[in-house]
């Protein structure tokens, strides 16, 4: 998806959580992010995307002072579906405002800038989408292409060199020497091969033979993998090859839950 994409994306996620969310109990505890109540998770996507705006509009080189600006989420749950739809239009209208080359700080180690961000911000509410499902007791599913984009921001964000040097205990359970697992969504275009290295896991959008494989549609792997829906709550997934690998990588999710 281009940027542009990515930003339809943002807003119209963004609508249909705000929608879900208004009106509300705030204090209503989130199982996915067990930390959190509503009006924490409903802060956290608000807030992320008026720091991504400051960061893209002012042409951040660094994010200090985004976080120093940092706009908390109305206490007023009437309040959180104009708070909410406000912000992505901010940020769609931020994007609108460069261009992919236009030099924004980013977390990854690779000056990605511009696309990482629009990527990072579409990911970012299709899986806290599924948080407010949770949080709701309502069922959650995106179509397989917005599926996969989000798989695929997943697994490229959590295998930059910017998140292993920023998540070490996260880089130290991750280590391995060769362990391969297979993604792949069998209702829209995505494969995924995931090698466990010393100081890297190494991912490439290719088929390919593995020690696991895990393949099924493409919102069930995405649920799965970021730790939004148990193994054993996504039948539809196939699991092939050492179990293991897989109940491992789960495991050490738990730090996109807290």
């Amino acid at each position: 998806m281009e940027t542009s994409a990515y930003l339809d994306g943002v807003v119209g996620q963004t609508r249909e959580f705000a929608d879900l969310v208004d009106g509300k109990d705030a204090a209503a505890p989130v199982p996915t992010c067990p930390k959190w109540n509503l009006l924490d998770l409903v802060d956290h996507v608000g807030s992320v995307q008026r720091m991504v705006t400051m960061l893209v509009d002012d042409r951040m080189s660094e994010p200090s002072d985004a976080f120093a600006r940092y706009v908390p989420a109305p206490s007023d749950s009437a309040l959180w579906r104009d708070w909410l739809n406000e912000g992505a239009a901010e940020a769609q209208r931020a994007f609108t405002s460069v261009t992919d080359e236009t030099p924004v700080w980013d977390p990854s180690g690779a000056a990605a800038g511009v696309p990482f961000w629009s990527r990072r911000l579409f990911g970012e509410i299709c899986v806290h989408g599924a948080d407010g499902a949770a949080a709701l007791g309502t069922d959650y599913r995106l179509r397989p292409d917005y599926a996969v984009e989000a798989i695929e921001d997943w697994l490229d964000t959590l295998t930059s060199e910017g998140y292993w040097e920023n998540r070490p205990d996260f880089a130290d359970g991750m280590r391995g020497d060769g362990q391969t697992l297979h993604f792949h969504a069998d209702d829209a275009d995505g494969e995924w091969l995931a090698r466990r290295e010393q100081d890297r896991v190494a991912l490439e959008r290719a088929h390919g033979e593995a020690d696991l494989t895990v393949s099924g549609p493409a919102s069930d792997l995405l649920l799965v993998i970021s730790r939004r829906r148990p193994l054993k709550a996504a039948p539809s997934l196939q699991i092939a090859g050492d179990r293991a690998l897989l109940d491992r990588w789960i495991e050490h999710m738990d730090w996109v839950t807290d």
